[in-house]
């Protein structure tokens, strides 16, 4: 089949490494335009464009999609398929041709743009991914294709989006070989069991030390590697990036460290904090951290 693949992501490029391997042929790819990136505000392509383009697959950028419709048409396609593309898909697409998503959870459960740290943050156990018809309602379309996978408990969120757009990958091509030989079947959502996740922002990755160690861990793995953590202290944000539970208690957001290591107690047992940034911006060590800090440090915030 011919494929019209849409996609922004790491996770979308590796959804897109499969289907480029697969029999089918992926006639185009619309991506997100450059953006402004890093302290010199150079324009950079996203992941997807940059491998599409390493192999020989057409580029489209539209600003808006849904001023571009009459480009889109002039384009040969027999299916739409689309991972983490970042753009709101109008009617007038979806009534063109066939489209699919390729959403990284168990739906209905986390439809909306942050499935995959929304499993994470909620201690799920188990996750997966889900191929699905594309309406207009965000991720509510009908189900063809869903697979589970065991959630490990210290699983980061770097690598869980890794497995779940392999998985992914796999799935989308059994997918279209199912629309090419016309087996493919569709199941409705439950829209009762429905949950809806939202957008996440920077204030979201505060450690809250009031909370339970593996609350607070769940929100690091979940949240460290793509918006970052932190703790507050004295007014001062400090980010966090390596950390683990500790079997020790004390009241909840007390620092029992003992100038060597840079323990935190919560509501049950302690978190130590392994990595940090120091106030020069320099990320070190818990020790080097509380060796360089002016002043008492008796709790964080």
């Amino acid at each position: 089949m011919k494929v019209l693949f849409l996609g922004s992501s790491l996770f979308s490029k590796i959804v897109l490494e499969r289907v480029l391997e697969s029999k089918h042929s992926v006639c185009a790819v619309i991506t997100q335009p450059p953006r402004e990136a890093g302290r010199g505000h150079k324009l950079c392509k996203t992941c997807v464009h940059e491998y599409a383009e390493q192999n020989n697959v057409q580029v489209y950028t539209f600003e808006r999609l849904s001023r571009s419709f009459e480009d889109v048409k002039k384009i040969d396609y027999d299916i739409a398929l689309v991972a983490s593309y970042g753009q709101i898909l109008t009617q007038e697409f979806l009534d063109n041709k066939p489209c699919i998503n390729v959403h990284p959870s168990l739906l209905p459960k986390y439809r909306g743009a942050t499935p995959i740290q929304s499993a994470i943050l909620n201690g799920d156990t188990k996750t997966g991914v889900t191929i699905m018809k594309v309406v207009k309602e965000v991720d509510a379309g009908d189900i063809i294709l869903q697979k589970e996978i065991t959630l490990d408990k210290d699983i980061m969120f770097s690598n869980l989006e890794t497995d779940l757009a392999k998985l992914g990958g796999e799935m989308a091509v059994d997918a279209l070989n199912l629309f090419e030989s016309d087996k493919v079947k569709f199941t409705p959502q439950d829209n009762n069991k429905a949950v809806l996740v939202r957008q996440l922002c920077k204030d979201d990755g505060h450690l809250d030390f009031s909370k339970s160690a593996k609350e607070i861990y769940d929100r690091f793995r979940a949240l460290s590697e793509c918006i970052g953590c932190f703790i507050s202290i004295d007014d001062k944000k400090i980010k966090v990036t390596d950390m683990e539970i500790f079997e020790m208690q004390g009241s909840p957001c007390k620092v029992l460290s003992n100038k060597k290591r840079f323990i935190i107690a919560c509501a049950d047992k302690a978190i130590e904090i392994k990595k940090c940034q120091a106030l020069s911006g320099k990320i070190v060590d818990g020790n080097s951290f509380l060796n360089g800090w002016h002043g008492d440090l008796n709790e964080v915030k």
